[in-house]
């Protein structure tokens, strides 16, 4: 009986210590066509929530190099050859490097030259996360604090002004990242960004998106004339969901608590899947819509996966999970689902 009371209890703090309290973030990827944003109420929550970590939508240097083609595979080789040709090295003791160079960091936080450095390495690791962190810390400073010597150290091993495809520098300087991310990591002294994404499905994804386009056009060209007006009458409400987004984009300075609500997330998800009530129409291509829906939800089941393996790994329980607004509902149901996973949304929190 005692054997088993003390078995009973270290499965019970095993259990507890595998807890994950995930705070979830739908965000735009380009803030710069909106209003001035104020995020105070952003950051106030985040901090509040103490973090021990962050996670982003990139792949992690391990899931780059295994994954042949996605989206944004080809970009990603580009600045990787670039930075490569600018300084090169070793594949053997970029770990270590790294490993040096973030030590050396920490000493002297104010030396950005070395922040240069470690951002080279942190890319030539196909390591894109912390790679922008850094860069983004190197960018703030310049504009704060313009140094000429610092800008073309930058320049000239990093290359941003050539980095304007993909995940780039160039988009990283209007991202959620540069915006809201990047900020409170920085002021929480969170030193790394763990990576999250998943891209394991993204040829799948995209072959079913041209299947259901295939059929779709067939669809609305056959469709009888009473099938036309329903279909009309049902795109028209699709395109006023559009039409409120693009309302709010315009005109709100809180567009990430508004893409965080139902509203938000029903419009975004008909822009990839159209309105549910569309798939009991008459020959409408309900298995290839069902397909493309499959694909979406497993990368989003492979993102949940990796946050929580990930922060087990990295002996985390609290950590912010910052995605693309399309990514928010999905991902929030699967983690409500993952057993030792506690998940809000960022408006589900005072």
């Amino acid at each position: 009986m005692r054997n088993m009371l003390f078995l009973f209890l270290i499965f019970s703090m095993q259990s507890n210590a595998q807890e994950i309290d995930v705070l979830l973030i739908g965000v735009s990827h380009n803030y710069s066509k909106y209003p001035k944003q104020d995020f105070s109420d952003i950051y106030r929550k985040i901090e509040n929530f103490k973090p021990e970590a962050f996670f982003g939508e990139f792949l992690s240097n391990d899931d780059e190099r295994k994954v042949m083609d996605y989206w944004c595979k080809r970009d990603n080789l580009i600045r990787l050859n670039r930075l490569r040709n600018n300084r090169d090295i070793d594949p053997d003791i970029v770990a270590y490097k790294i490993d040096s160079l973030q030590k050396l960091s920490r000493k002297q936080p104010t030396n950005y030259e070395l922040k240069v450095d470690l951002a080279h390495a942190y890319y030539i690791d196909q390591d894109v996360s912390n790679g922008h962190y850094l860069y983004w810390q190197i960018y703030e400073r310049l504009q704060q604090a313009p140094d000429r010597s610092l800008q073309e150290y930058t320049d000239q091993l990093l290359s941003p002004d050539l980095d304007t495809t993909g995940r780039s520098m160039r988009r990283l300087k209007t991202s959620e990242y540069a915006l809201i991310g990047f900020p409170m990591m920085q002021k929480l002294k969170i030193q790394e960004l763990l990576p999250m994404d998943c891209q394991d499905y993204d040829l799948n994804w995209n072959a079913s998106w041209a299947a259901f386009d295939v059929k779709f056009k067939e669809f609305r060209k056959d469709a009888s004339p009473m099938v036309q007006k329903e279909l009309k009458e049902k795109l028209a409400k699709m395109n006023r969901g559009f039409e409120e987004y693009d309302r709010i984009e315009k005109t709100s300075y809180k567009v990430t608590e508004w893409l965080n609500s139902p509203e938000a997330s029903e419009i975004s998800a008909s822009g990839d899947f159209y309105l549910p009530e569309l798939y009991a129409m008459k020959k409408f291509p309900k298995e290839e819509m069902l397909s493309k829906i499959h694909w979406w939800i497993m990368r989003n089941k492979g993102m949940c996966s990796n946050v929580v393996d990930r922060a087990r790994k990295n002996g985390v329980k609290r950590v912010v999970v910052i995605a693309g607004a399309n990514h928010r509902r999905y991902m929030q149901e699967i983690f409500d689902k993952m057993p030792g996973v506690k998940v809000r949304n960022i408006n589900e929190v005072k």
